[in-house]
Formats: C-alpha cells, structure tokens, sequence
C-alpha cells in the first residue's frame, strides 16, 4: 500500500491500442501515453486460451501476461516510470457445452456462430484490470463482470450486423457502445466495464497508485 510520502503521478502508460479504453480514460479525465506493442511482438499469442480454461482464469492470467510484456516493453525504450495499466475483456457463455468463452469472432462465420449462441440468453462480460504501481513489484488487479441480455435474433438481423462490420474485433462479436446496443434488451453491472474499462474500480486503482486525475483522492 502507497502512503502519502509516496511519489505522484500526472500520467499513466496504456499498454492497449483499443481506442474505447483510450476513450474511458479521457472520460475520467486520466492522462495517459501509449505502450502499446511492436508490430514484431506475438500480441496474439497471449490471447490464446487453455483447453477447458474457465472464464475468469483466462482473462485474469491474459492480463498479467498482458502486464509482464508491457513491462519489458518499459524497460526496453528506457521510458521515465509511471503506472503501468492493462486490461483484457472476454465474453462468457456459462451454460455452453463448447466451452465458456467466446472470443473475438475469426470471420463472418465465427461472428454468426457467436451471434446465434448468444440470440436470446444472459451471458457474462468479464473485464480483468491489471494497474503495475512500480517497476519492482507485482500489478495490483481486478476482475469485473457484468451480465448481458441478448433480444432474439433473426437471421437478418445477424446478417445486417456482421455487415456492419463491427464484430470484428470484439470478444462475443458485438460492441455495447455502437450498433451492437441495439441488440441488448438489459444489462446488469458496469457499462464501461462492458466496454472494455470498469471506471469505478481503476478509479480505485489509480487512488491507490497516487495517480493524478480530476476526482482523484491522492493526498497532495
């Protein structure tokens, strides 16, 4: 735990390129430079998940792995300290007998699988947050989940919104915050954790980091 002889920071490193988290961060009025990965390193291989890995495992160890790499990456570009934050989001279907987790969607035809399974049904969105505090100790981090109500979907309508394009790229094959907010009849939890950044917990985090911010309760 820091004290308030602890150093303060004006900024964070985002190890993530997905712009809906640069987004939330600007929301909560967090400053924040980019640590994203070279385009030589396998970002997608720490993605991928174990045989019969549950749900909250996976993007629980996804984000420390996410953490590790994007240390190495700090340490590399000689870059001046500050927090360190990480994050991964995985869609869950509990009840599915091909296995929980739901993924970003290959192609057009993974999307489509996806879409049906989740037409109709409550499924799980579980964001992991992994905030680095110092280069020398362990990232502080959360799982968040929050439940998803699906309306029925038609066939057309899975066709119109894989068209769209804006499966693509996404765990569960939908985004909450464009077209895909038409497909959901209720949630139940964290909007921006749906998104991709629960802001009450990293909120948290950050106080506990000593992180600067608008609403931020650092003692000065």
């Amino acid at each position: 735990m820091l004290n308030s002889q602890s150093a303060m920071f004006p900024f964070i490193y985002l190890a993530s390129q997905s712009p809906r988290r640069q987004e939330l961060l600007k929301q909560i009025g967090v400053k924040y430079e980019m640590l994203a990965p070279e385009l030589g390193e396998d970002a997608e291989s720490i993605e991928a998940s174990h045989p019969n890995e549950k749900a909250r495992d996976y993007v629980a160890r996804v984000t420390l792995a996410k953490s590790e790499a994007a240390l190495k990456r700090h340490i590399e570009r000689v870059l001046p300290w500050a927090p360190i934050l990480c994050a991964d989001t995985t869609v869950s279907l509990p009840s599915h007998l091909g296995g929980e987790i739901l993924g970003k969607p290959f192609d057009a035809v993974d999307a489509e699988r996806i879409l049906k399974l989740l037409s109709g049904k409550t499924h799980q969105v579980l964001t992991a947050v992994a905030l680095r505090i110092s280069p020398t100790s362990e990232p502080v981090s959360i799982v968040q989940t929050s439940e998803v109500t699906f309306t029925k979907l038609s066939e057309d309508h899975i066709a119109k919104y894989i068209a769209s394009g804006e499966p693509f790229g996404k765990a569960g094959a939908y985004g909450i915050q464009g077209l895909g907010s038409s497909l959901i009849e209720s949630i139940a939890g964290s909007y921006s954790g749906i998104m991709g950044l629960p802001l009450f917990e990293i909120s948290q985090l950050f106080n506990l980091a000593q992180v600067t911010y608008p609403l931020s309760t650092t003692h000065e």
